[in-house]
Formats: C-alpha cells, structure tokens, sequence
C-alpha cells in the first residue's frame, strides 16, 4: 500500500497547536478530554470511577517492587503530560484508568460497538497477523501498558513464550497483578523499548500495539533498530495504530482534534513520520500497510535476508 506521507502539519493542526500553546486553555482541553471519556464509559454500562475506586485499596506499591528497576533512567520524552495526566504514565491513576479509557475510545471506532468496540479491534489486528506465514515461538509485545495487548496475543499464541515490556512501572504491576489472577506464565520486563537489553535474534514477534503515536520520531526510529536486532532471520515487526490517512482523522472537527492533542503530545510527529522509509533504513524488507480499522492501520516488516 502506497501512501502520500505529510512532512508538517496540516493548517487545523498548526491552529490547534497556537490554541494549546497558551496553558489556561490546554489545562482546560485535557479536563474536557478527561471529563468526556469518564462520562463515555459510565454511559456505555464501564463504572469506571467506582472500579477505579476500588483498585485503589490494593497494596499496589508491593506490586511495583516486583517488577520495577530502579536503576532506569526515564528519557525526557516519556516525562512530559500524557492522556491528562500531568505525570504521564508515571502514577497510580494511568496505570488504574488505562484498560476503562480504551473501553471509552475504541467504542466509537464501529457504530454502536460500545464497550466491545476495544476487543474488536484488537481482533481485527490479529486477524492479520495471524495470516503471517510463521508460527512465533517467542513474542515481544513492546509497550505493554497493563497487558491487555499482551494477554490478547497469548489467546492467540498460546504455544509461545511471551514478555511483556513497558517503560512505567506502574502499568507493570497492574499486568503482573492480573498475569497471577490468570494464572499467566508471561514475563514482564521494565525497560526502554529502544534499549531493551535483551538478547540479540531471541524472538520471532514483536508486536507493538498503539505505542508509536505516543513517540517522538526520534524515539519511534530507534525502536525500529532495536526490534531489527531483536528479530531473528525471517521474523515480524507488526504495529497496530492510529492511521494518518484515515478520512476519521482528516474530517475531525476543531473541538474534537484539540482534545484529542491536549492528551497526544507527539501526535504531529506521528503523523507526519514516514514510515516505510524509516523501517527499511532500520533493516527491514519494505512493510505491508493494512487499514484495519475506520481509524487505525497494521504496519507488517519483515527483517530483510
């Protein structure tokens, strides 16, 4: 699939940008944003103020300490506001709210999806993935959050052997909490995805699911290499996210692309990142670009022979 690929942002986007550029008004979007994601949730039938209520009388600081390293250093990037949280996805209420506010989102992907618009949308990733003409024995799924991508890919690949990585700590220990409930054999693992520190050629897979537009260029790029050194001969980089040239994203009212940015800090870079030419200079074969959703598209790269 051939796709014009924008080098700066659109004229709505540069507007959006002056209108957050003033810090009244960006506080005021991201609670607007807040605000209407909660209301989304509890409308669809999701508690999400009550559940998050009641996950906040776990012990969930024991839980970090299991699996945090307190010797990493967070870059710059990953320290800045995300999804309305001043602290990004380093505190307890990102990592207690994520799995309600994909609820939120993903239900108006399809009309009247509601709460189940999340798993179909995880479904239609894995629907092509799934046409791969491997069998992995050993996934990384890179930004893992609190593992709903991750215990998503073991339904599907319950043969292999599968490590969960993420940079907050906190979403960690949400996903290893849950990977006990279920009994879950899955490893999880606190470090940069840039910088993994793992083995070269260990998987097969590394998957990503809706990380990238959460990067910078610089950040995205360097991901690319570390997953080309962390595949082996023959083996998949897929990626499942927001897709640039969706007609959704290019008809979003004013209003709703401002609240959309007040919580997406790198959106402009993400939609203007080319993404084939930087996978190919990462050492993959040219990827498949796949629209698997109204909204969202599914990057396949082959390490190149």
């Amino acid at each position: 699939m051939t796709t014009t690929v924008k080098t700066s942002p659109d004229f709505a986007s540069r507007l959006v940008n002056r209108v957050l550029a003033v810090p009244p008004l960006f506080q005021l979007a991201k609670f607007q944003a807040r605000n209407m994601m909660i209301k989304r949730a509890e409308k669809m039938g999701v508690p999400w103020r009550e559940e998050v209520q009641r996950l906040q009388q776990h012990d969930w600081e024991a839980e970090r300490a299991k699996v945090e390293n307190p010797n990493l250093t967070y870059p710059d990037y990953y320290c800045k506001s995300f999804h309305a949280y001043e602290d990004g996805n380093l505190n307890w209420n990102a990592a207690l709210e994520v799995e309600f506010a994909a609820y939120a989102v993903h239900a108006t992907i399809w009309k009247e999806a509601g709460k189940a618009g999340d798993a179909q949308l995880r479904q239609s990733y894995h629907e092509i993935i799934r046409q791969l003409p491997i069998k992995p024995q050993r996934i990384l799924d890179i930004g893992c959050s609190v593992g709903m991508s991750t215990f998503a890919l073991q339904e599907i690949y319950s043969q292999a052997e599968i490590t969960g990585l993420d940079l907050s700590p906190y979403f960690l220990a949400v996903a290893n909490y849950n990977s006990k409930q279920r009994e879950s054999k899955i490893k999880w693992r606190h470090a940069l995805a840039e910088a993994t520190g793992l083995p070269n050629h260990s998987f097969d897979l590394v998957s990503a699911f809706l990380i990238f537009h959460e990067l910078p260029q610089s950040a995205a790029k360097a991901i690319f290499e570390e997953a080309r050194r962390l595949l082996r001969p023959g083996g998949y980089l897929t990626i499942m996210d927001m897709n640039p040239q969706a007609e959704a994203y290019r008809k979003m009212p004013p209003y709703i692309l401002t609240l959309l940015k007040s919580t997406e800090p790198y959106l402009d870079e993400y939609f203007t990142l080319d993404i084939q030419t930087a996978l190919v200079e990462a050492g993959f074969e040219s990827p498949t670009i796949t629209a698997n959703s109204p909204r969202h598209r599914t990057v396949i790269a082959q390490v190149k022979s």
